[in-house]
This record gives structure tokens, sequence and C-alpha cells, in this order.
């Protein structure tokens, strides 16, 4: 019974490590770029040494694979569950903006890394990162393709590909995203800004029928 205390205890210590590594990774990769970034600056931004970071994973490309599939998975789930309602398709539009705002918001250093690696001319780590990184990708962008063609069906949207208009809407709120202070980091309050709300509004009245 003790020896099996005792294990529990090692495992759900590991487990915390392994998170805190990965939450020191997230905010240093989105702060300094993955291709910048150093294993050492993720050690010591989680207060561990170098070779701790080597007995969780292989090498850096790794530490990104795992940052990536921690908060992409959660960020594909709440992408699903926001358009999986029985609201009509303009309202889980307009849910998904304000989800995919949200979760970034809640996780600027992720979004920030998002920023990133989205960008043209961005090289991808190797290590299975392009494979895992395309493959998210594809899901969400059938999640906001199943809402188009929900409210095609409803006559509430607009015409045209589902799958291009999916995109055109990622290539918004990704816009969106690269000046909202809550995910860049910019400390001025007073900017003039779009608001969450504008933004819904906005989507709604470009992909309105």
């Amino acid at each position: 019974m003790k020896a099996g205390r005792k294990q529990e205890r090692r495992l759900q210590h590991q487990d915390l490590s392994r998170a805190q590594l990965l939450d020191a990774a997230e905010e240093v990769f989105g702060r300094r770029g993955f291709h910048d970034a150093t294993l050492k600056e993720v050690a010591e931004r989680a207060e561990f040494s170098v070779g701790s970071v080597y007995s969780f994973f292989a090498n850096k490309d790794d530490v990104f694979l795992h940052v990536f599939l921690r908060r992409g998975g959660a960020f594909l789930a709440g992408m699903g569950a926001a358009a999986a309602t029985q609201d009509p398709a303009v309202q889980r539009l307009r849910d998904l903006v304000a989800f995919e705002v949200g979760f970034f918001r809640a996780h600027p250093h992720f979004g920030r890394l998002y920023l990133r690696t989205s960008s043209a001319g961005s090289p991808l780590p190797a290590g299975g990162v392009d494979g895992a990184y395309a493959g998210g990708l594809e899901r969400a962008m059938a999640v906001h393709a199943s809402v188009f063609a929900a409210g095609q069906a409803e006559r509430a949207l607009r015409s045209g590909d589902p799958d291009v208009l999916a995109r055109i809407l990622s290539g918004i709120v990704t816009a969106y995203l690269a000046v909202d202070p809550a995910v860049i980091g910019e400390d001025d309050a007073s900017a003039d800004r779009m608001s969450l709300e504008e933004l819904q509004d906005f989507v709604t009245e470009a992909f309105r029928a």
C-alpha cells in the first residue's frame, strides 16, 4: 500500500514538472519565437536544469510539438462544442468567433506562438510538428465549414464553398488576434481597436445571406 502511494506521488510530481516545462516553453517560444529560443531559456524560466528537460522531451522540436498538442487539443475541443449546439447557424458563427478570441486571450503566450507559426515564411520545427499542425488546421477548418454548410441549409449564411468560407473566416480572426492587445501584450488600453462584439458583428454581416 505504501509503495503504491509513493508511486502515485512520484507520477503526480512528474506530471506537474512536465506541465511546468510546457508552460515555460509556451511563454519563451511565444516571446522569442521557436527558432530564436533555446532550451536553456526554457529550463531557466521553469527553474529546472537543462538536463531535466531531456528527461521529459527528446529535444526542442519535441517540446514544441507537445506545447502545440496540449493547447491545440483543448482549442479544437472548444471549437467543436461551440459549433455543436442547437442554436441557429448565425449564432454558432458568432459563438465560434467569441470562443476562438477568448481562448487566445486566456492563453496569450500560445496566441503569440500561434501568430508566429501561422505567419507567411515561418518554417515549422521538425519532428512531426508539420503533420500535427496541418492536421489540427484541417480539423479547425472542418468545424468552420460545418457551420457554413448548416447556415446555407438554413438560408441564413451566404452561398459559396464552405471550405473556402472557412479559410476566409480563419483569416479574419487571425488578423484580429494580431492586433488584439490582450493577445500581443500591448499595454495601451486606450488604443482604438475593434471590440470582440464589433468583430462578431463584422463577421455576421460579411457572411449573412
